[in-house]
């Protein structure tokens, strides 16, 4: 288990099941609350905030936690942005030791969700853009990624490591397809 200081997931939150729903539209309503709370506080120092994650693509089973990329127009703007950040109640947690990401516990009260700042054209930021748009142009690799988190779910009930890391392979294998691949099986 992650130290608490370095965990996007409170111990009250940690402590639970891992917990996998049937897609919910209020996601994506979810998200937009959000995008509404952080954008003016961050300004001109943010190029744009992406939804991103499993609850971003239509008909895909998630743990009911919307993911938030919120992406800077320059790096050297990380410090200015925490500050903006922490007087709406976010607790800045660091890299967790992923480059070019940077992890916040959301504020109390919030709806539940992780928030991460990134500079524009990132790795980490391009992967979750990539998994994002290749799950939302293929209902048969969204069907086959339910399948999967569903039966991780059931397994790993009270281990979320154990169950993020099951997804690895899948995302793996996303991430390896030839961008032609897709197209070629719709026609």
């Amino acid at each position: 288990m992650k130290p608490w200081r370095d965990d996007p997931f409170s111990p009250e939150e940690r402590a639970e099941p891992v917990v996998v729903v049937a897609y919910d539209p209020g996601w994506a309503a979810t998200f937009e609350l959000l995008q509404a709370r952080i954008a003016p506080a961050l300004g001109e120092l943010a190029a744009g905030i992406e939804h991103v994650g499993s609850t971003a693509v239509p008909g895909l089973a998630a743990k009911p936690i919307v993911d938030v990329d919120v992406v800077l127009r320059r790096a050297r703007d990380l410090p200015a942005a925490v500050e903006r950040l922490e007087t709406l109640g976010y607790q800045h947690l660091g890299d967790l030791g992923i480059a070019e990401r940077t992890a916040f516990r959301a504020p109390s009260g919030w709806p539940r969700h992780h928030l991460y700042v990134c500079p524009a054209g990132a790795p980490v930021l391009r992967a979750h853009l990539r998994l994002r748009d290749e799950l939302r142009a293929d209902p048969g690799l969204v069907q086959s990624y339910a399948d999967l988190k569903y039966a991780l779910a059931e397994r790993y009930r009270d281990d979320r490591d154990a169950y993020a890391e099951g997804k690895t392979a899948f995302i793996a294998g996303v991430f390896g397809r030839k961008s032609g691949q897709r197209r070629a099986r719709r026609k």
